[in-house]
């Protein structure tokens, strides 16, 4: 059932005052962009008829065939509480179309939703409940971000010693004003690290809110002189940030990965995603990993998973399957990062899910070891693979994994490889400060 009607939102804008709304769309590489327009245009606006120039959008469309349009999703309406009260501004997630009206197939948003239509027709609806990390720096005289923090916290701690409390609260209950249900927020592992999760949603529900949720850190953040940051391993030697995505299939109501006759009562179609899902990790492990800084986090010691592997409760396995029961089942896939762009990552994680569930693929035993203390012979010795060590062998696993570049379509892997490629071969050419400390004077 629709949230929203056109005429709710013409009669919200006028009621509530406000006088700009934000046209919101993701680019590719998750970037959010938008266009602005003034509440003059809100009718123009619902009737799709707001263009932009997809030319200057990286991945999007050659010059010469630059005009598309934002079609906006009514449901997604919302008062950005963190603007003026006088004079407000609401948002509206868009998707991006093609003057003929088409999808734009270059359109993270819609390469979800064709994703979402596939499993529909298989009787699914797909539910993510993402965990996000970040870290809050302090910020040098000129207002530039620095890695110092003075917080002294560490994990669930609470202030004096948390010094980003006051903000996360503030984070927190600017969510909650815009319709998210937060589950909870804490201070994390690392200094100055965070955490703040929010109920699960249908996965395009769950993408726009975690395009939302880093909107609104990053805004808050920087109000309260501080700067907000989703990147994987801003600081050597300490934990970095993932984006755990708890995830469940439900059909006519109820969860399907719930199985009370079956071992630890999880059924087999929560065994065969699972068994997709780690088949094809490594091919979407570019999506959901997606700099050359993430593969600083994907690394022994630290917490975050590097193996190929899935288990009921030991958290250096890749998949996890939490404690809850019934409705509540779900799988934990704990290598993304939340510098990923979410639609794109999620629609990977269901294509892969569902390959398993058509092939009836069944995964390997589970691994109840600390995968961290096998040596390398024993994790061979068992079959143990490992994620890609670096962002270029992640893109030419994707490149190879038929079933991640077909969820995603030609265009838009084309341009993510070719984006991502270049971003590889600039990191390749820049001579780093380790290579200077290391080697400029023993050389």
């Amino acid at each position: 059932m629709a949230k929203y009607t056109k005429e709710d939102i013409l009669r919200l804008v006028s009621e509530e005052d406000i006088q700009f709304i934000r046209m919101q769309f993701t680019d590719i590489f998750g970037q959010l962009k938008n266009v602005a327009i003034t509440a003059s245009q809100i009718r123009r606006a619902l009737d799709n008829e707001i263009m932009l120039d997809g030319s200057s959008i990286a991945g999007f469309v050659r010059i010469e065939e630059s005009d598309q349009y934002l079609w906006p999703d009514p449901d997604t309406f919302a008062i950005l509480p963190w603007r003026p009260q006088y004079g407000k501004v609401a948002r509206l997630i868009c998707d991006v179309h093609n003057p003929d009206g088409t999808p734009f197939v270059g359109d993270p948003r819609g390469a979800l939703q064709r994703v979402l239509r596939r499993a529909e027709a298989m009787g699914y609806t797909f539910n993510a409940g993402p965990e996000l990390e970040f870290f809050l720096f302090q910020t040098d005289e000129d207002g530039r971000p620095t890695t110092r923090t003075s917080d002294e916290a560490g994990y669930f701690d609470l202030g004096p010693l948390d010094h980003g409390e006051s903000t996360r609260r503030e984070v927190t209950l600017a969510l909650e004003e815009m319709g998210f249900e937060v589950e909870a927020s804490h201070h994390e592992v690392a200094a100055g690290q965070h955490e703040i999760d929010f109920k699960y949603a249908d996965a395009l529900h769950a993408a726009d809110n975690i395009m939302t949720f880093k909107l609104a850190i990053k805004t808050l953040a920087q109000k309260n002189g501080l700067h907000a940051t989703f990147m994987p391993k801003p600081v050597s030697g300490t934990a970095g940030s993932g984006m755990h995505i708890n995830m469940s299939l439900f059909r006519e109501g109820k969860n399907a990965f719930f199985d009370p006759a079956a071992p630890h009562q999880l059924s087999p179609l929560a065994h065969q995603f699972i068994a997709g899902l780690l088949a094809h990790a490594q091919g979407f492990c570019a999506l959901s990993n997606p700099l050359v800084n993430s593969y600083k986090r994907l690394v022994s010691g630290y917490e975050a998973p590097c193996y190929l592997s899935w288990s009921h409760s030991n958290r250096s396995a890749l998949i996890r399957v939490p404690s809850p029961r019934g409705q509540a089942t779900r799988l934990e896939l704990r290598s993304p990062d939340p510098s990923c762009n979410p639609y794109l990552a999620l629609a990977a994680c269901l294509a892969a899910g569902l390959d398993g569930i058509e092939r009836r693929l069944t995964p390997p035993a589970e691994i109840t070891e600390n995968l961290y203390a096998l040596s390398d012979a024993e994790r061979e010795r068992r079959g143990i693979d490992r994620l890609p060590a670096s962002l270029e062998e992640a893109i030419r696993t994707m490149e190879a994994d038929a079933v991640v570049t077909e969820a995603l379509g030609p265009h838009i892997c084309e341009q993510y490889i070719t984006g991502k490629l270049r971003e590889w071969a600039e990191y390749r050419d820049r001579v780093s400060q380790w290579e200077l400390d290391r080697y400029l004077v023993t050389y």
